[in-house]
């Protein structure tokens, strides 16, 4: 709370420039946000557009164009069945209110009693308190425990560190699906609503995506007890990992998805909880709405920005780009970092990558958490010019490091190497400091 900030006043494609003229190249958009980088001029041009004609009406009373657009825009853009969108301003805000929908679907449907969740250890649903309830971030939850609602935890998809040596990935996700029916089956099928999980465990773990099978072997056991399946794809999705949704390379199809960050882009502050045609028809024709709203819900200016955001990545293709910078943004650290003595994993899909940092490799031995190397690096970072994501707790919630990186769909071969070089002399300084 004490610490000076340098004042940014401008941005420049992936840079961002502060009143000193110093420019930092963001490779984490930000927190996984600012997807075409900090001065797109068409989507700033439809804001200025949508402003001038109407800014704003309540929902309540009226629809508007952009909104219809860009929910007909994202059921194009997302896999058969989720037909229905309910608009948001924040990713916390919707996954609340995913979670309220799933209770209200139960209720409506004849089965009042479903009211447990289940999400998994080493995950990060959002800072309102209903999102808080359901991640499994020790740090984050450790003051409010004594508030939050009751939610059952299971195990993460984390190979690195809790795959058994002699397991196959097969055997292993044989297990963890396992896991999820045993502890469905002690909490009683009729008491579980729904299981949250994100494609790809992004700052509590670093991430982490599932192993080939993992989602398709635990959306089999949902289905099985009639529970639903919610993925939190506020930061993997909006093409963040090279299709529009993640949870489209584990070929599986949620009950309801949850959408920020890169869906607007950063341009202006909008979510969505995207809505399965089996849970909307069952709220639709038993009662007729959904108990649930806030005054900004699909807002007239942040849908025209997103509307753009999303015809910017479709012209420019840029899904096809992330999967292609992605790899060479992968292969580059994999180059410099691989064998480094302190990066124990290089991890993600498309452009979002993790890198674990260990003491010892060989034994996956953590730094000291309270030497918070994370932090060393971060700052060492931005000190030359780059900005960053990492985190502590990686490993248990309370120990390891690891980097987060995510940076604009629009980056060149001349900003992945700017990345990886100035990432490589940046963790040398942080561990040397830890170390000293």
């Amino acid at each position: 709370m004490r610490k000076p900030y340098p004042v940014a006043v401008a941005g420049d494609g992936p840079y961002i420039i502060d009143k000193e003229g110093k420019r930092y190249l963001d490779a984490a958009s930000g927190a996984g946000v600012s997807s075409l980088g900090y001065s797109d001029a068409a989507v700033s041009a439809a804001i200025a557009r949508q402003a001038k004609e109407l800014a704003y009406v309540y929902n309540a009373y009226f629809t508007t164009e952009p909104a219809e657009q860009l929910a007909q825009a994202l059921v194009e853009m997302t896999p058969k069945g989720l037909d229905w969108v309910f608009f948001g301003s924040g990713g916390s805000e919707s996954m609340d209110g995913a979670l309220k929908m799933a209770l209200q679907f139960h209720i409506d449907n004849g089965q009042p009693s479903r009211r447990t969740f289940i999400s998994r250890r080493q995950s990060y649903h959002g800072c309102a308190l209903g999102g808080l309830a359901v991640s499994g971030n020790v740090i984050r939850r450790m003051l409010f425990e004594d508030v939050l609602m009751q939610v059952e935890f299971v195990s993460p998809c984390y190979a690195y560190r809790e795959m058994e040596s002699q397991e196959t990935a097969d055997q292993y996700v044989a297990r963890l699906a396992q896991e999820l029916e045993d502890t469905i089956l002690r909490l009683g099928p009729h008491t579980v609503a729904a299981f949250i999980a994100e494609p790809v465990v992004g700052a509590t773990n670093g991430a982490v995506p599932a192993l080939p099978g993992y989602f398709k072997a635990i959306k089999a056991v949902l289905d099985r007890y009639g529970i639903l399946f919610i993925a939190d794809e506020i930061l993997t999705g909006s093409g963040r990992t090279g299709t529009y949704l993640s949870i489209e390379q584990d070929e599986v199809t949620p009950d309801l998805v949850t959408l920020a960050k890169g869906l607007g882009a950063g341009y202006q502050p909008i979510s969505a909880i995207l809505v399965s045609d089996r849970v909307f028809n069952v709220i639709a024709d038993r009662r007729g709405y959904f108990i649930h709203g806030h005054t900004y819900n699909a807002s007239a200016t942040p849908c025209a920005a997103a509307l753009a955001v999303i015809t910017q990545i479709r012209e420019r293709d840029l899904l096809a780009r992330v999967q292609q910078q992605g790899m060479k943004l992968r292969g580059a650290l994999q180059d410099r970092l691989s064998q480094h003595p302190h990066v124990g994993d290089i991890r993600g899909r498309g452009l979002l990558i993790g890198l674990e940092l260990v003491r010892e490799r060989e034994s996956k031995q953590t730094f000291d958490a309270q030497a918070m190397v994370w932090a060393q690096v971060q700052q060492q970072a931005m000190a030359r010019g780059l900005i960053c994501y990492p985190m502590g707790g990686t490993a248990d919630g309370m120990n390891g490091d690891h980097i987060l990186l995510a940076p604009p769909f629009i980056i060149d071969d001349v900003h992945i190497a700017e990345i990886v070089d100035t990432l490589a002399v940046s963790i040398d300084a942080a561990v040397a400091n830890a170390a000293a």
